[in-house]
C-alpha cells in the first residue's frame, strides 16, 4: 500500500544520538535513513513511500539516550493528513500530543495482520471534508503503526 510520509525529528545537542540513524542498518525494524535539514541545528528527516518500512521507528527513537528527552520533538505528516502531528517524550515513549482544532480518525483495523497498521488521519476540526460512517475518533489499530 502507498501512503507517502515525512518524518521530522527536532532535538537540540544530539547531533550523536542521530548519527548512526543517518545510515542504513538492515537491523532496525524500519527502514531508511535520516538525513540533517541544511541550514537547521538538530533537525533531521526521512521520507517513506510505503506504509510497511516505517513500523517501529517510533519506538526505536524513543529508546535513544537522547541528551534532554524533554526537548525531543518528533513531526509527522502523512499524505492524507492536514497538518503536521506532534510527538514528544512521555514516561520514556514518545506520544503523540493533541494539536488544538485537529482530530485524529481511524479506519477499522483489518481482520489480518496481512496489512500494515495505519496511522489514521489527522484533520482539521473545521474542514469541510467530514469523516465517514466507518472512521472513528476510537476505533484504532492496537497495533503501532510508526
Amino acid at each position: 500500500m502507498s501512503r507517502m510520509a515525512q518524518v521530522i525529528v527536532l532535538a537540540l545537542y544530539a547531533d550523536e544520538v542521530m548519527e548512526p540513524l543517518t545510515r542504513p542498518d538492515e537491523s532496525r525494524s524500519w527502514k531508511g535513513t535520516f538525513k540533517p535539514l541544511d541550514l537547521f541545528a538538530g533537525g533531521w528527516v526521512i521520507e517513506y513511500s510505503r506504509e510497511r518500512p516505517r513500523s517501529g521507528l517510533l519506538k526505536h527513537l524513543a529508546s535513544l539516550p537522547w541528551p534532554n528527552p524533554g526537548q525531543v520533538q518528533v513531526l509527522i505528516h502523512d499524505e492524507e493528513d492536514d497538518v503536521y502531528g506532534l510527538w514528544t517524550m512521555q514516561d520514556g515513549a514518545l506520544v503523540e500530543v493533541p494539536l488544538p482544532g485537529t482530530q485524529r480518525y481511524h479506519s477499522p483495523a483489518p481482520p489480518t495482520d496481512e496489512f500494515p497498521p495505519s496511522p489514521g488521519y489527522l484533520w482539521l476540526a473545521d474542514t469541510e471534508l467530514r469523516p465517514g460512517a466507518d472512521l472513528s475518533t476510537e476505533r484504532q489499530d492496537p497495533r503501532p503503526a510508526w
